[in-house]
């Protein structure tokens, strides 16, 4: 006797289809980092804005300050009212972020959220937050028992993803950018657009081929410049992305970093109202100034560096040095206006390849990233202790070969099904 379709709509049969493609369906993946002590440092969050914000609206999202926002993507904040600035939908932000060390891996929970009538933990995560948390970790996160039920005005608290990693890669200075993957992305792109390797990104990320997907959330290493403040400072352990600022000392001292070389320079900030001595002792020099003589044996350079933030003071030091060639003027990363349109995720990539800019050199208006401590443990030179993984699970892998086998299995009990309807 034929078989009959009706048979092909069975409970068991449309269960069993059901189980394939549960297991088939891999949730995002992102790059988890041990930890074993209380220390922080600097990290940065791919964001994409997700409607029409101003600056100071996408700001209070994550619970930072709107001048560190504008100068870790080098906007100029000279511009009048720029906190009120209207930035456009889609436009791709690098975020300033403090990662610390919780439960073991590390992450950042400063960041809380007030929900609106409208809000559910999914269009928090995949929209709001724009696939940097999962609506997973936020139930877990806030230990909410029924998804379903959301008070208006409840706080949130919304783990986000960073990593540390010594504030190192291949033994030179980084801060680590968590990006999420794009339909679009391959890991080659990503890797071009960040001035990095293929084999630097799978080995950060622990990457066992190029196969990435959409959602995941790549631990992405940015050329840094490096403070060297004594441990004792308040910014002990500053990191500046390549191509942006940071304000530190309670918005007395602007340090940037490149375009053209990885050694951090400090000077007085725009932003400056009350302020301690900036000036070397036993000099007429301020901090970032210096002077230059040439002589048969080579240039003679005193310059006045910028030591921390100690107390509630400006920490100097006087040096001098011999050097073969007199320095040149001061180059600053290039600023750009506040953004009206949608630029490419190119366009902001924090760490550009050196270049000589139209017009010279730029003085910095401001800058501003949060300044913290510094992370001993690891160091990604020789491969990090971390993983692409499933939310805060250490136990699948990007690259397991049973998802190739499951979905094998699932395209093959499809065709299955088609031949017996026939």
């Amino acid at each position: 006797m034929p078989l009959q379709k009706p048979i092909l709509g069975s409970p068991f049969l449309l269960l069993l289809l059901q189980v394939f493609i549960k297991v088939a369906l891999v949730s995002s993946k992102s790059t988890i980092e041990p930890c074993s002590n209380s220390d922080s440092c600097n990290a940065l969050l791919g964001y994409t804005v997700y409607t029409d914000l101003k600056v100071s609206e996408v700001a209070s999202l994550f619970q930072i300050d709107p001048i560190a926002l504008l100068t870790a993507n080098a906007i100029d904040i000279s511009y009048p009212d720029v906190e009120q600035h209207i930035l456009p939908s889609q436009l791709f932000l690098k975020i300033p972020i403090n990662c610390s060390c919780v439960d073991g891996i590390r992450k950042s929970v400063s960041t809380h959220y007030r929900t609106r009538a409208s809000d559910t933990l999914s269009s928090i995560a995949d929209s709001i937050y724009g696939g940097l948390v999962s609506a997973d970790q936020l139930r877990e996160a806030n230990s909410i028992t029924d998804p379903s039920v959301l008070d208006v005005g409840q706080s949130l608290v919304v783990p986000l993803p960073c990593t540390c990693f010594n504030g190192t890669d291949n033994s030179l200075p980084a801060i680590y950018l968590s990006y999420v993957a794009l339909p679009i992305d391959t890991l080659a792109a990503i890797a071009a657009r960040y001035s990095t390797t293929l084999t630097d990104l799978m080995d950060v990320n622990s990457l066992g081929s190029t196969a990435i997907s959409d959602g995941d959330i790549l631990a992405i290493p940015i050329p840094a410049c490096a403070s060297n403040f004594p441990n004792y400072s308040a910014d002990y352990g500053l990191l500046v992305p390549n191509g942006s600022y940071a304000i530190t000392a309670s918005h007395c001292m602007q340090c940037s970093c490149g375009p053209q070389n990885l050694n951090l320079y400090c000077m007085p900030a725009s932003l400056a109202v009350s302020c301690s001595s900036m000036q070397c002792k036993s000099s007429n020099l301020m901090v970032g100034n210096l002077t230059a003589q040439q002589s048969s044996a080579g240039c003679n350079v005193t310059s006045c560096d910028y030591d921390g933030f100690v107390n509630g003071t400006i920490a100097t030091t006087l040096s001098t040095s011999l050097q073969p060639r007199c320095p040149g003027p001061q180059k600053f990363p290039p600023l750009v206006a506040p953004p009206t349109t949608v630029t490419k995720i190119s366009d902001f990539a924090p760490s550009p390849s050196p270049q000589s800019y139209p017009g010279g050199p730029m003085n910095p208006k401001s800058s501003g990233l949060p300044s913290t401590g510094s992370i001993p443990g690891f160091t990604p030179a020789n491969g990090p202790a971390s993983g692409l993984l499933s939310g805060a699970s250490a136990a699948s892998s990007l690259t397991n070969p049973m998802l190739t086998l499951t979905y094998a299995l699932v395209l093959l009990f499809g065709k299955l099904l088609i031949s017996v309807a026939l």
